[in-house]
C-alpha cells in the first residue's frame, strides 16, 4: 500500500515526463515533485501529432488560449482539424478523412443514416462525401484554408476544442518545463540514474550518476522504450501486441519545405505504400515525415530506400529530388509495440512509452500520456492507494490501450491491398475474436452508429470506427437492405430522403463558398501566430 504520498520523482524529462509533472503539481501542489533528467539519454520526441485530448489537458492546467498561442510559437505549432487516411483501402485508391469534433447532423431527417441511404441509392457518390455532409470544416481542411470561426458562419465548428495540433514534441516538453514546473516548484535534477536498489515495496532508492541518492514515496517511470524502472527493474510483465499490429519500426526525417503555402496542411496525412506506411506532419518551419514498417518483410535499408521513393513521388504535395532525399538525415527507431499489464507495480507507475506503445497510426503517441495521468490523478486523490486501487487503474488502462490497439488493426484489416507480401498477409490474416466482436458491434446499426458513437467522448477509439469503415467502403447501410426494407416499410427510400439529399447538396455548397474567402492556413498562422516568422 502506498499511504501519505507526499514525494514523486518521476524519471526521463521528455514530454511524458513533463507533462507527468505538470500533472502532479497541479493536482498535488503541496507535495515535493521533482524530475530527474538526464543529459546523456536523447529524447525518442514521439508524438508531434496530437488528438483533442491534447486541448483538454491544457485546459485542466489552466493554460489559457492566450497562453497557447505562446506555447505554439516555442513548439514550432500548427493547427491539426484531421486525420487523412491515404491508399489504406487499396493501392491507389485515395484517401479519407477522419475529422474532429462532432457532425453536424441538426437537419438531418436520421442523423447520418440520411448520407448512407443516399450512398447506397447512387454508387457514384464518392465515400469522401461522407465527411464533406457532416463536417462543415471539410471545406476548410480539403482546400487547405483556415479560420477561427468568430461568427458562427460554419455550424458546431469550434476552433479552441475542435482543433489539436501538430508540433515539436520535445519542445513542448521543454516549454511545459520552463513555463509551467519550474516556476510552480517541480524540482529539477540534471543527472543520470545509474543504479537502483529495490526492496519488497518496489524502488527502495535511485542512485544517480553524481553520487547522490533519492529516496520517494512514488516513481513515475518516463524513460521511453526502455521502460527502466518498470520492466528492466521491477520486471513487469509486458504484453506484445504484434500479433494484431505487423509494424515494429520506422524511419523519421524533418523534411524542409519547398513551398510552405501548399505543404503546409491542416491535417496529418497517413499514406499506405509497400510494407506499412509514411506520415506527413506539418509543423510551422518543417515538415515531420516517417516510415512506419515490418521488419520481419522488408529490410532497414530497403525500407529506407522505399521512403526515399515515396519522398520523390506524387504521393507528398511536392515530390523531392534524389539529391534532396540524400541529403536528409534519416532516424532509425525502434518501436516496443505492446503494453506492460501492470502499468501500476508496487510502488512505480509508467506514463508514456516505458507503459506501452501502439504504432503511431491515429496519432496515440501522447494521447496514452494525458489519458493514463487523468486516471492516475484520479487514483491518487485518496490518501492513500491500496491494491484494488492500483488493480483498477490497471485494468482500465489495459483495457483502453487494446481497445485503441484493436482500432488501429481496423484500418489494416479493411484494407483489399495484394500488391506486396505484406498486404497480401495482412488481408488473409485471421483477426482474434475480440476484434470480430468489435467489428460486428461497432457497425451494427444505425441507432449505434448515430446517437452512441458520434456523440460520446471523443477520446473512445471506438468513435472513429464510422469514418475509417466507411473510408474504406465498408458499408452498414447497402443497397440490398435498402430494396428488402422498402418491401415492409412500403415506402420508397428515394422520397422519404429527397428533401434531406437536397438540403445536403445546399449546406456543401454554402460551407464551400464560405471557405473560398479564407485564408490559408499558413497565412493565418503567419499573421495570427507566427507573426514574426518565416
Amino acid at each position: 500500500m502506498l499511504k501519505n504520498i507526499k514525494k514523486v520523482t518521476i524519471v526521463g524529462g521528455g514530454s511524458a515526463g513533463w507533462m507527468s509533472a505538470c500533472m502532479f503539481i497541479k493536482t498535488f501542489p503541496h507535495w515535493n515533485v521533482e524530475i530527474i533528467e538526464s543529459p546523456d539519454y536523447p529524447i525518442v520526441g514521439v508524438g508531434e501529432s496530437t488528438l483533442l485530448g491534447i486541448r483538454e489537458f491544457l485546459h485542466y492546467l489552466d493554460i489559457s488560449l492566450e497562453e497557447q498561442k505562446d506555447m505554439m510559437r516555442y513548439t514550432d505549432a500548427s493547427y491539426k482539424m484531421s486525420i487523412k487516411f491515404t491508399d489504406f483501402y487499396d493501392k491507389d485508391s485515395g484517401g479519407y478523412h477522419y475529422p474532429f469534433g462532432e457532425p453536424y447532423v441538426e437537419e438531418s431527417k436520421e442523423g447520418l443514416q440520411d448520407w448512407m441511404v443516399r450512398k447506397s441509392l447512387d454508387d457514384s457518390i464518392p465515400v469522401q462525401d461522407f465527411v464533406r455532409t457532416y463536417y462543415p470544416s471539410s471545406a476548410l481542411f480539403e482546400n487547405n484554408k483556415y479560420c477561427d470561426n468568430k461568427y458562427g458562419i460554419l455550424p458546431g465548428y469550434e476552433p479552441h476544442r475542435h482543433c489539436a495540433y501538430h508540433f515539436d514534441a520535445t519542445k513542448l516538453g521543454q516549454w511545459l518545463k520552463n513555463n509551467y514546473c519550474l516556476p510552480r516548484g517541480v524540482k529539477l535534477i540534471s543527472d543520470t540514474v545509474e543504479n537502483i536498489l529495490t526492496d519488497e515495496n518496489g524502488i527502495e532508492c535511485l542512485i544517480l550518476k553524481s553520487g547522490g541518492k533519492i529516496k520517494s514515496d512514488l516513481y513515475v517511470d518516463c524513460t521511453g522504450f526502455k521502460s527502466l524502472l518498470l520492466s528492466q527493474t521491477l520486471k513487469s510483465e509486458f504484453t506484445s501486441y504484434t500479433d494484431l499490429l505487423p509494424n515494429n519500426r520506422a524511419w523519421a526525417v524533418h523534411l524542409p519545405y519547398k513551398d510552405k503555402e501548399k505543404e503546409l496542411e491542416g491535417f496529418t496525412n497517413s499514406t499506405a505504400i509497400g510494407h506499412g506506411w509514411c506520415w506527413n506532419i506539418p509543423l510551422w518551419s518543417r515538415i515531420g515525415t516517417g516510415y512506419v514498417y515490418s521488419d520481419k518483410h522488408i529490410s532497414p535499408e530497403e525500407a529506407q530506400e522505399e521512403f526515399k521513393q515515396y519522398l520523390m513521388s506524387d504521393k507528398v504535395v511536392i515530390p523531392r529530388s534524389r539529391e534532396d532525399v540524400d541529403k536528409l538525415h534519416f532516424k532509425d527507431i525502434k518501436m516496443r509495440v505492446g503494453m506492460h499489464q501492470k502499468s501500476f507495480y508496487k510502488n512505480v507507475v509508467a506514463i508514456g512509452l516505458s507503459a506501452g506503445f501502439i504504432e503511431p497510426l491515429e496519432s496515440n503517441g501522447l494521447l496514452s500520456v494525458h489519458i493514463f495521468l487523468f486516471k492516475l490523478m484520479k487514483t491518487l486523490l485518496r490518501e492513500s492507494v491500496n491494491q484494488f486501487e492500483k488493480d483498477s487503474y490497471n485494468k482500465e488502462t489495459y483495457w483502453f490501450f487494446k481497445n485503441f490497439a484493436e482500432f488501429v488493426a481496423l484500418h489494416y484489416a479493411f484494407s483489399i491491398r495484394n500488391d506486396t507480401q505484406y498486404w497480401r498477409d495482412i488481408t488473409s490474416k485471421t483477426f482474434d475474436k475480440t476484434m470480430y466482436d468489435n467489428v460486428k458491434y461497432d457497425t451494427i446499426s444505425f441507432s449505434d452508429i448515430s446517437h452512441r458513437k458520434h456523440y460520446t467522448s471523443t477520446l473512445d477509439p471506438k468513435a472513429g470506427v464510422t469514418y475509417i469503415s466507411i473510408g474504406m467502403n465498408y458499408l452498414v447501410m447497402d443497397k440490398v437492405t435498402i430494396k428488402t426494407n422498402e418491401f415492409w416499410t412500403l415506402d420508397s427510400y428515394e422520397n422519404d430522403y429527397k428533401n434531406s439529399f437536397i438540403r445536403m447538396d445546399i449546406n456543401k455548397k454554402n460551407w464551400e463558398s464560405f471557405a473560398s474567402q479564407q485564408p490559408s492556413l499558413y497565412k493565418y498562422l503567419r499573421d495570427n501566430i507566427h507573426v514574426n516568422g518565416d
